[in-house]
């Protein structure tokens, strides 16, 4: 028996190379620089190593004929979907480094009556090992420790979510899932306040998410025993072949449980609103956008290049849970008095409104598909800076609802910035949220979904209340004593903001070269 030898295309696999080597340099950093310099290395390190593996990915992407490429023995597709998604991937993660490189410690507030010193952005203990609230942790605090592991963590998990949607075999898209995953169980229980809230997340995501892995696993070995094949494209054949479809169907619905685990879709969402309001709120921004693009770009190749001869079978299954999702997200969302909980229940609306767009089953629907992710990411980074720099005199964050009266009056910038994020989650004109919708719904209608689409814009105009009312609390209420501080961030963390707020506004004003270049790359998955 002669096995093939291994060809590694280390021009296609650049972007990923360069994101995994930043990783390891990380750790390498850890282990060998002294305390002291760590920070500065590590944000650098990772800034540069992302920027140059989007630059790579540019790169890639003009070189890779229509038909795309596959590499690693035809385990990882190179196309257009891929690279876009990547490159999306990546422009999210230079966003999140830059919030979680937030470190000032202290801001001077200064008021009509007095002054005082709050304490600043930092959101992550400075020793994640030690018990919460012991003198190991306190003393640490003292001395100003910081949390640099997080850097190569995130660059790890970032190096998954780019193998994730470009993977063309089942277990390639499995090692895919659990390197994304792994980091951020970690990083979900690092926040400096409410610790123990933080580790009750950090282990839910993490029992959850292993059992979401193991029903994946599980159904990758019903496919492979039902087909003889791993590779995405040979699992469409072999079941365009066969008359029983039975071990199949079982597989391939184990299969959807892993990846609508990670999408955040009901009945599979449970951890989300825990997880976002536990972790760390950088990371939650982080989780929100960039796990849900790579987590969709695997679903989207699954459904485009597995499922076309099981399609009569998994349509209407995805139609039920879309609807399901939609409607526990928005009405859910309603009742939430909590910030963060209120953004985790409309995160999981979202990937409903998302799930119509994969439903459509057309080119349409893909373009629309990825221009909502490129869209909804942007914006969910922005929003949750922002709600991370809304704090109590002590430090903590304040997402508390009630506590939001006024807050808007007294920093309008910050209101204004909020509100429209806000607006786009609603699906107001001239925001990117409302080309979004649009577009996923115009092709969810085109692909004889209508009945879904109407229940899709129902459930959109239901979900503006909880948004408006959030503006309401921050611009037409009067400020009380519990209204909480805004401190401000580092000039990179607003310029990131300003950036998002850019992208927000320019995609609803003049979505076309991005509706565009979506439309390109959807032609060509196959």
């Amino acid at each position: 028996m002669t096995l093939p030898s291994p060809s590694i295309e280390y021009f296609l696999l650049s972007p990923m190379f360069i994101v995994f080597g930043v990783a390891i340099a990380g750790v390498l950093v850890e282990a060998l620089l002294p305390r002291q310099v760590r920070y500065g290395t590590q944000v650098i390190l990772a800034l540069s190593g992302l920027t140059a593996a989007f630059v790579a990915v540019v790169v890639v992407a003009r070189s890779v004929p229509a038909s795309g490429q596959r590499a690693l023995l035809g385990s990882v597709a190179i196309d257009r979907p891929a690279l876009f998604l990547q490159g999306t991937v990546l422009l999210v993660s230079v966003l999140a480094v830059i919030f979680i490189a937030e470190r000032n410690q202290h801001s001077a507030l200064r008021t009509a009556e007095k002054s005082k010193v709050f304490a600043g952005l930092d959101s992550f203990t400075p020793q994640a090992s030690s018990v919460p609230g012991s003198d190991t942790e306190l003393e640490a605090e003292r001395a100003g420790v910081a949390q640099t592991e997080l850097f190569p963590l995130l660059t790890l998990s970032v190096g998954g979510m780019m193998v994730f949607p470009a993977s063309n075999d089942l277990l390639t898209m499995f090692v895919a899932l659990e390197v994304l995953s792994l980091p951020l169980y970690l990083m979900c229980g690092l926040a400096r306040h409410r610790r123990l809230v933080s580790q009750e997340a950090a282990l839910k995501y993490f029992l959850l998410g292993a059992f979401s892995s193991a029903f994946f696993l599980y159904g990758v070995a019903l496919l492979y025993g039902a087909t003889g094949t791993l590779t995405l494209s040979g699992v469409r054949d072999s079941l365009a072949a066969q008359s029983d479809t039975t071990m199949a169907l079982v597989g391939v619905a184990l299969l959807s449980v892993g990846l609508l685990f990670k999408v955040g879709a009901v009945p599979f969402h449970s951890w989300i609103p825990d997880v976002y309001q536990g972790a760390p709120t950088p990371i939650t921004g982080f989780m929100a956008a960039a796990t849900k693009v790579a987590a969709f770009g695997a679903l989207l190749r699954v459904v485009y290049v597995t499922l076309p001869p099981l399609h009569s079978d998994w349509r209407p299954v995805l139609w039920g849970i879309a609807i399901l999702t939609m409607s526990v997200g928005t009405i859910t969302a309603v009742n939430q008095t909590d910030v963060k909980r209120m953004l985790a229940y409309s995160s999981v609306a979202h990937v409903g409104f998302i799930l119509t767009g994969v439903i459509a089953d057309n080119s349409a629907g893909l373009s629309g598909t990825m221009f909502y992710l490129v869209a909804y990411s942007f914006s969910t980074v922005g929003a949750f800076a922002i709600v991370g720099l809304i704090r109590r005199t002590d430090g903590a964050e304040d997402a508390t609802l009630s506590h939001w009266a006024g807050l808007g009056q007294r920093s309008p910038i910050v209101g204004v910035m909020l509100s429209m994020f806000l607006l786009a989650f609603a699906g107001i004109p001239l925001t990117s949220g409302f080309i979004s919708k649009f577009a996923v719904f115009k092709a969810a209608a085109q692909g004889g979904a209508v009945p879904l689409v109407v229940i899709g814009v129902i459930f959109s105009g239901v979900a503006a209340y909880f948004y408006v009312r959030v503006i309401v609390s921050m611009f037409f209420t009067e400020p009380t004593d519990d209204t909480p501080q805004v401190v401000a961030p580092g000039v990179l963390s607003k310029a990131a903001i300003a950036v998002c707020a850019l992208v927000t506004v320019v995609l609803g004003i003049v979505p076309q070269p991005v509706l565009d270049l979506a439309e390109h790359a959807a032609q060509l998955l196959h």
